[in-house]
């Protein structure tokens, strides 16, 4: 019996142990390799690209499509979409681009000059006058 469990213990250590190092070192040998087809696909696809624009055709059309420039002698212009109206859309967001509104139509302003709501104070003097005509401008 010791003989055969002594026999076993060196198959182990001669066989089993190397065996499964090289089988995990073939694991990542494997992953290596496909990472590096993929990279490889990848310059390829990029070198084809390249090869693509490298045309004065292709140069021009690239620098006004995503670079929106234009030859010498030439300008610019950009035309926007409108929404069919040909007024600017109310959901814009933008204050600037609402339309005016009429003077007489803004009832949110009530101004009132009456002399109740007027006070003076011209028998306070110095810090505490100031204050209060301070005060009055919030009104």
């Amino acid at each position: 019996m010791v003989p055969l469990a002594l026999v076993t213990g060196v198959a182990m250590l001669v066989v089993w142990f190397p065996l499964a190092t090289l089988w995990h070192q073939q694991g990542e040998i494997n992953a290596t390799g496909a990472q590096i087809a993929t990279i490889e696909k990848q310059s390829q696809d990029l070198k084809d690209q390249a090869r693509s624009v490298s045309t004065k055709a292709a140069e021009e059309m690239l620098a006004r499509e995503q670079y929106q420039l234009v030859s010498p002698g030439q300008s610019l212009i950009q035309v926007l979409p409108g929404n069919g109206t040909g007024y600017v859309s109310q959901s814009t967001g933008d204050p600037g681009l609402q339309p005016l509104a009429e003077p007489l139509s803004a009832t949110s302003l009530n101004v009132s000059t009456s002399p109740k709501h007027l006070t003076s104070h011209h028998s306070l003097t110095g810090y505490l006058a100031r204050f209060m005509r301070t005060l009055e401008f919030w009104r």
